[in-house]
């Protein structure tokens, strides 16, 4: 059945040619929003805290700070109103998942720059 379901969605599930990112990196998601008839771009700017999944059912988390209050919005990988994604800064960090970062304020939220 796992061999049936992968097979449909690798045939006929489109799929979005995206940078190559990972945890830690912050990145701006352009997406598309539709308001009623109308239709404009936004972008959510922040901090990748995983990525979870595998084929096209994969998503990833974002984190951004708006004002004192911590913003975090899930994306699938393979959603029809993702335009774009630019990869802003390459970030350091250990883990595949950091929600440690969740808890950090001030200096100490900051991801030091991985050299290129």
């Amino acid at each position: 059945m796992e061999s049936l379901l992968k097979f449909v969605q690798d045939e006929y599930v489109a799929k979005n040619e995206l940078p190559d990112f990972v945890p830690g990196d912050t990145i701006t998601v352009y997406y598309e929003i539709r308001e009623g008839n109308k239709t404009r771009t936004q972008f959510f700017r922040g901090v990748v805290i995983q990525r979870r999944g595998s084929g096209s059912s994969e998503t990833f988390t974002i984190r951004k700070m708006s004002g004192t209050v911590g913003v975090e919005r899930i994306f699938p990988i393979n959603l029809p109103s993702i335009q774009k994604i630019e990869v802003n800064k390459k970030g350091k960090v250990r883990r595949a998942r950091i929600f440690y970062f969740r808890d950090l304020t001030g200096k100490k939220a900051r991801i030091q720059e991985r050299k290129r």
